[in-house]
């Protein structure tokens, strides 16, 4: 696949981003990280796009990490499950 560069805008600002793929799929994370920068500007005093950039950055990171711990005890939950489905099978098995 070939790089592009993609022109996206956030909180007012133009972008060009290099990538691969889709291009709809870059705007769509630009308009993410444009409503997560507004929605906290209505929310804070802080008024540089500079601090809200980073505001913004810490509150997806963590949204990500949030999903991602959330993920793995799913997969805990998962795998603790088909265990104990093992057990049962092997405890309703005849001896022999």
């Amino acid at each position: 696949m070939m790089t592009k560069t993609i022109e996206v805008e956030v909180f007012g600002q133009r972008f060009s981003l290099q990538g691969e793929g889709d291009e709809a799929y870059f705007h769509k994370v630009a308009e993410y990280v444009d409503a997560q920068m507004r929605t906290l500007a209505k929310q804070t005093r802080t008024s540089t796009p500079t601090k809200l950039a980073i505001l913004a950055a810490i509150n997806v990171t963590d949204q990500l990490f949030r999903q991602q711990r959330g993920e793995g005890e799913i997969e805990m939950d998962r795998r603790a499950q088909l265990l104990l489905e093992t057990i049962d099978q092997h405890l309703e098995a005849p001896p022999g």
